[in-house]
C-alpha cells in the first residue's frame, strides 16, 4: 500500500551541535534527564504545528481532513517477561508538550510498560491472513479518525540507534507525514567563514504528494531544520 503512494523522500543533514550541547548544559543544570529523541519531538511539534496540512489525510470522499493535535508513532524499547521487546506507543499531542512532559511520557511508558492499546490491536492484526490486512488496512487509511487513534499522524522512526556512522534510510511510508532519524557523525562544517568540527544527524523526511505540495513540505523542512539547529529546549 505503501508503494502505492506518490511518496517524496527529502535527504537532509542537521547541526545538532548546539542541541546536543544546550542538552548537556539542561542536565547538569536541573538535574534533570533529557534525550535528544524527546528534544527533536518538541521541534517536530512546533514546525507541524505551523502548518498542519503536514499531517492531513483525505477520507473515502477525497476530502482533507487537518487534524489539531500532533500524534508521534515510535518505537520503544521496553522490557517484557523479563527480556528486552520493541514495542509502539503513540504520544499524543506533541505540539502541546514540552520537552520535559516528553520525557515523563515516554519514561513512564517504558517503566510501568503494560499491553498498550496499540500493541494489542497489532499482535491481533497480524494474525489476519494477508487478504484481509490488506482490505483493512485499504479501509483505515480512507477513515482518517482511526488512523489518528490506532496508527498517529506522523510516524517517527530512529535507525541511527543500530549504529554510528552518518547515513540515510529510505523507508515505505503509510503515513503523510514520515521522518526517519539516521546516522549521527562528526563532520567539517562552515561556522562564521570558518571551519570547524561539527556534529550532523542524517534525516529523511518522507511526504505524500497527493496531500502535501512540494512547496510547503520545502518550507516545514527548513522550518524543522531552524528549530533543531537553534538548540532552544523551552
Amino acid at each position: 500500500l505503501g508503494l502505492q503512494k506518490h511518496t517524496i523522500h527529502g535527504l537532509v543533514e542537521f547541526d545538532i551541535t548546539r542541541a546536543r550541547e544546550n542538552i548537556r548544559q539542561y542536565r547538569a543544570q536541573t538535574g534533570q534527564a533529557l534525550s535528544f529523541t524527546e528534544f527533536f519531538l518538541f521541534c517536530l511539534g512546533k514546525a507541524i504545528d505551523a502548518d498542519k496540512n503536514m499531517h492531513a489525510y483525505r477520507d473515502w470522499r477525497n476530502q482533507l481532513v487537518i487534524f489539531d493535535d500532533v500524534d508521534v508513532n515510535m518505537l520503544f524499547e521496553v522490557e517484557v517477561d523479563g527480556q528486552k521487546a520493541i514495542r509502539p506507543h503513540i504520544l499524543r499531542a506533541i505540539n502541546h508538550k514540552t520537552p520535559t512532559e516528553l520525557h515523563q511520557e515516554i519514561e513512564a511508558f517504558q517503566k510501568g510498560y503494560q499491553e498498550s492499546r496499540e500493541s494489542k490491536f497489532i499482535e491481533w492484526f497480524v494474525r489476519l491472513p494477508q487478504f484481509a490486512r490488506r482490505m483493512f488496512l485499504k479501509y483505515l487509511f480512507k477513515n482518517p479518525q482511526m488512523v489518528k487513534d490506532l496508527y498517529g499522524t506522523v510516524l517517527l522512526s530512529s535507525v541511527g540507534m543500530f549504529g554510528r556512522g552518518s547515513g540515510w534510510a529510505i523507508p515505505v511510508p503509510n503515513h503523510t507525514l514520515q521522518l526517519t532519524l539516521g546516522g549521527m557523525a562528526e563532520k567539517p562544517g562552515v561556522v562564521q567563514h570558518r571551519v570547524e568540527v561539527r556534529e550532523y544527524l542524517s534525516v529523511t523526511i518522507s511526504f505524500d504528494h497527493d496531500v502535501v505540495d512540494g512547496a510547503p513540505a520545502a518550507r516545514f523542512m527548513q522550518r524543522l531544520k531552524k528549530l533543531v539547529e537553534s538548540g532552544v529546549i523551552e
